[in-house]
């Protein structure tokens, strides 16, 4: 079965403003996310990309823009399977702000328990994300063969949820994975179990760094905004 590349989409305005996008219209990469999107080309070069797969939303769009330039030969498919978990009344709020609320904790703790108001459940997002992956990897095998590779762009939680789907993983265990701005994790699927073969690697290792404000013990809802 095929190789999927799963690339976070880039550094976005919302990111950067501490904000918790959702489907919120309108969030686009921001300078460094430009930056990381256009050096997306040469760190795939590489790989005979047979499809590419993205979320609808205009961050995942704008990140896969310049692999599409250089390689015209082959289209985007936008599915809202891959798209952002539904925040629903959280969508467009402060992260800060939600630290307080006690569904966060849930988030945190218990996520295959959390369900935003006026949204979907963490276990739905993961739900539908996986279903999208089997079915793509199935039309990916027909149409290029079993050895092929596929991207996907996605977003922090979706991809967190999918990496823990390949490693057999319990969803409350899911944020204990870290996945930066255009980071490529890859998992090759094959008939009896998958297997993670690269997880959040960016190419550097500046995300390791200590770093000015501590981030606490929690993890970063909606993926975080990276390295400084």
């Amino acid at each position: 079965m095929p190789t999927l590349i799963l690339v976070r989409h880039g550094r976005s305005t919302a990111n950067t403003a501490g904000l918790l996008a959702g489907w919120t219209p309108g969030v686009a990469l921001d300078e460094r996310g430009n930056a990381q999107a256009a050096a997306l080309p040469g760190r795939l070069a590489e790989l005979p990309l047979a499809e590419i797969v993205s979320s609808p939303l205009q961050r995942c769009q704008e990140t896969i823009q310049p692999l599409l330039d250089a390689r015209p030969a082959l289209t985007a498919h936008s599915d809202e399977r891959i798209g952002e978990c539904h925040y629903g009344d959280w969508s467009g709020r402060k992260l800060a702000e939600l630290s307080g609320e006690p569904l966060m904790e849930v988030v945190q703790a218990h996520p295959s328990a959390a369900a935003f108001p006026g949204g979907e459940s963490m276990r739905a997002m993961q739900t539908r994300a996986a279903e999208a992956v089997r079915e793509w990897n199935a039309r990916v095998e027909r149409d290029h063969g079993g050895d092929a590779v596929y991207l996907m762009c996605s977003h922090g939680d979706v991809i967190k949820s999918l990496v823990a789907d390949a490693l057999g993983l319990h969803l409350d265990l899911f944020q204990r994975i870290s996945v930066e701005p255009c980071s490529i994790t890859a998992i090759r699927y094959t008939r009896l179990r998958p297997f993670l073969l690269r997880l959040g690697d960016t190419g550097d290792l500046a995300s390791l760094a200590p770093r000015e404000e501590p981030s606490g013990g929690d993890a970063a809802v909606g993926g975080g905004a990276g390295a400084p």
